[in-house]
């Protein structure tokens, strides 16, 4: 007579001897249904369900904000001031601006170069007020004066 799997288990055939020995029940209406018909149902269950997301977000990389040297503070500023007097005569320059963009989600951000007309420089917000590239003044950008890296 065979034993339970563990010390002190009861013998299957002991506590279930009315049904041990019957053939596995199969509905005479429905097919069997394959291993992997099966274990189809449990596949969109993932336990883990995000960490794939996790980790990719993890692996991006991001860029830390550069701090201008007090010299490039200065240029940076004389570059302003030539726009400002371009905008005081009328004229909406085109200037290609890089920029710092911080990350929403961790730590550090990208740099984004793009060429644009001014519209303005709001000095009360210190923001540089940019139109889209086709000169459509109802279309308006606005970049941080302290994340602007370099003004060409």
């Amino acid at each position: 007579m065979t034993r339970g799997l563990k010390e002190g288990e009861p013998n299957g055939r002991d506590v279930y001897p009315d049904i041990i020995d019957h053939p596995h029940w199969q509905s005479p209406t429905r097919p069997h249904m394959s291993l992997y018909d099966r274990a189809a149902q449990f596949s969109s269950f993932d336990a883990l369900s995000g960490y794939s997301d996790m980790i990719s977000e993890e692996q991006r990389l991001t860029d830390q904000k550069t701090e201008l040297s007090e010299s490039g503070l200065e240029a940076l500023n004389h570059k302003l001031s030539l726009v400002n007097d371009a905008l005081k005569k009328g004229q909406n320059p085109v200037v290609s601006i890089t920029y710092f963009i911080p990350d929403q989600l961790k730590a550090g951000g990208s740099y984004r170069t793009i060429t644009r007309p001014v519209k303005r420089i709001d000095v009360m917000r210190k923001k540089l007020i940019l139109m889209d590239a086709d000169n459509n003044s109802s279309f308006t950008e606005e970049i941080s004066i302290y994340d602007i890296l370099d003004i060409q």
